[in-house]
């Protein structure tokens, strides 16, 4: 399989005053095209900062980060703006939509940034939002929707742009149990149909979802697991 990702001697710092944190230590890791990765690790293991490195949000201290075949370590913020916008589909645990508006509009923004004129971006977004359910609910608000009707929302919102990675922040941090099963099986249908997705979780039994498991610890790869048989 192709190489989407690899990171290759990530090393990122915080400074405070003249404290260096270092959150990332020479990180080295490859993901193909169309894997199913969790990143784990206790609360400051780095995996929030590795998330926000690979989503482009933000570039390492030193390292190479090479995105689809683009070195994107050195990138300004307008040039990382545009690959997060053509790559890189964001899920997170809070949703992020605008309650303001509705959840076809919601799932509309991404195109509006990419420049596509409005029949299309409208079509595209029904259709997004039909593929995950979601059909019957295109003219609701977040307020009007359940927790789990928001997620889908923004899982359509995260794939409308047909990006090459899916980048789920906790996807289930704020939903039930039933809820993050049904949010689970939403994304293994997502994989099925080819594309990446990389799920940042500290929950055990959300990573079990993924094929492969990395942990993190103290900034570094700790252990990398096959997972031979994932929850469907």
């Amino acid at each position: 399989m192709e190489t989407i990702i690899n990171l290759n001697k990530i090393v990122k710092n915080y400074y405070i005053g003249t404290i260096v944190v270092e959150a990332l230590r020479s990180v080295d890791l490859e993901i193909k095209r169309n894997e199913y990765v969790a990143i784990m690790g206790p609360s400051g293991s780095g995996k929030s900062t590795l998330m926000n490195l690979v989503g482009a949000l933000d570039t390492p201290t030193s390292g190479e980060y090479i995105l689809n075949g683009t070195d994107v370590s050195k990138m300004d913020d307008n040039r990382l703006a545009e690959i997060r916008n053509q790559e890189i589909g964001f899920i997170f645990q809070t949703f992020n939509l605008l309650p303001r508006y509705t959840a076809l509009e919601n799932v509309t923004l991404p195109l509006i940034y990419a420049g596509i004129g409005k029949t299309e971006r409208v079509e595209k977004a029904k259709k997004t939002l039909e593929e995950v359910g979601l059909g019957d609910r295109m003219d609701h608000r977040p307020n009007e929707l359940s927790g789990g009707q928001r997620q889908r929302v923004a899982v359509a919102r995260a794939l409308v742009n047909t990006p090459s990675i899916i980048l789920a922040d906790e996807p289930t941090g704020n939903l039930d149990s039933k809820t993050s099963v049904d949010i689970m099986k939403l994304f293994g249908d997502i994989h099925s149909k080819g594309n990446t997705i990389i799920l940042v979780t500290h929950e055990e039994a959300i990573s079990r979802y993924a094929h492969r498991i990395i942990s993190l610890l103290d900034g570094e790869v700790d252990r990398i697991e096959i997972n031979e048989n994932p929850q469907m």
